[in-house]
């Protein structure tokens, strides 16, 4: 009987210590180092593998406990794939919790405010954790595969800060991007005056892709509007030189100059009346409602004063006071 009582002590003892190793097991860090690790769980990876693929990302751990792991807690079949990171402190237990939840790791790009469609582009590119899918695709053919065949990409995407996971498309971000727009230009129009010259939501588009590029501050979008929308009642030019320079192209090299202005193309707002064919750039949500909720101004005529704000005029003689005053120095 006493042999039976210490052999029954022993084996307590060893349960004790067993549990005491497998519970430290649990909570001790598979990631010591200062940095993340990052791990890729592909669609349809069993647990086994996914237990090797922490393994193989650098985790201070033996895949076989792991997967033993994943099996016990009786979770296995919930892990999710996706990307991840192991950060430092990461063990056995939160990392299970976080696979199960998902918890994917996020990149950030941010679109700017007065962007082209080429600078969205360059920008999307750079980012080397997004799958390139739109590479070597002219922007009439990215346009089609977001299934909006014969819009123009320029000024359709809505300038904001947008999360992805590695591995994910670049035309999926641009479909995020495209929706975002389509919301934001169907709630400015609705905001739209009674009397507004707009007659559709795309040609609010232009009008706010040009308040874009003609603000130096924001305070003055109301009233650069009002002068835009003065001009478009009265069938005056718009003469806005950000739209002779998109119209320019790679030909633009910094200086724009009288023949410049001289030159006709369907973006030299110039030498034809009216808005141009398409946005210049993309609008973010201050410019769009500046294009619908344009100033009660008299104000025809306006010049940048230097600091960023601009000096705006109801008659000619007083626009060309405010040229010589603030460009000329006279």
């Amino acid at each position: 009987m006493r042999r039976f009582l210490t052999a029954l002590g022993v084996l307590g003892v060893l349960a004790a210590l067993l549990g005491g190793s497998a519970l430290w097991w649990l909570n001790h860090d598979l990631q010591p180092g200062a940095q993340a690790l990052e791990l890729a769980v592909d669609p349809g990876t069993p647990p086994r593998g996914v237990a090797q693929a922490v393994k193989d990302a650098g985790a201070k751990v033996n895949p076989l406990l792991l997967y033993g792991w994943f099996r016990l807690s009786g979770q296995s079949r919930q892990i999710r794939a996706g990307n991840y990171e192991i950060e430092p402190g990461s063990t056995p237990r939160s990392l299970l919790l976080k696979l199960i939840r998902g918890e994917e790791s996020l990149r950030s790009v941010t679109l700017v405010e007065g962007w082209t469609f080429l600078q969205v582009r360059a920008a999307l590119q750079k980012e080397e954790l997004l799958r390139p899918d739109t590479q070597g695709l002219a922007p009439e053919k990215i346009m089609e595969a977001l299934g909006v065949a014969g819009v123009p990409a320029e000024g359709r995407f809505y300038p904001d800060t947008y999360s992805y996971g590695r591995g994910s498309s670049d035309l999926a971000l641009l479909k995020r991007a495209l929706h975002a727009m389509d919301r934001k230009l169907e709630a400015a129009w609705q905001r739209r005056q009674p009397n507004s010259p707009l007659r559709t939501p795309q040609e609010l588009l232009v009008l706010a892709s040009i308040i874009e590029k003609e603000t130096g501050r924001a305070s003055d979008r109301p009233m650069i509007s009002g002068v835009f929308v003065n001009r478009l009642r009265l069938g005056m030019p718009l003469q806005t030189d950000p739209t002779v320079i998109y119209g320019m192209g790679e030909a633009f090299d910094g200086n724009l100059r009288r023949r410049d202005l001289q030159t006709d193309t369907p973006w030299n707002t110039y030498t034809r009346r009216g808005l141009p064919p398409t946005p210049i750039a993309m609008p973010g949500w201050g410019s769009l409602q500046a294009a619908v909720q344009p100033a009660s101004t008299q104000a025809l005529y306006f010049v940048a004063r230097g600091d960023g704000t601009s000096a705006f005029s109801a008659s000619l003689e007083e626009h060309n006071r405010a040229v010589n005053k603030y460009q000329r120095g006279q």
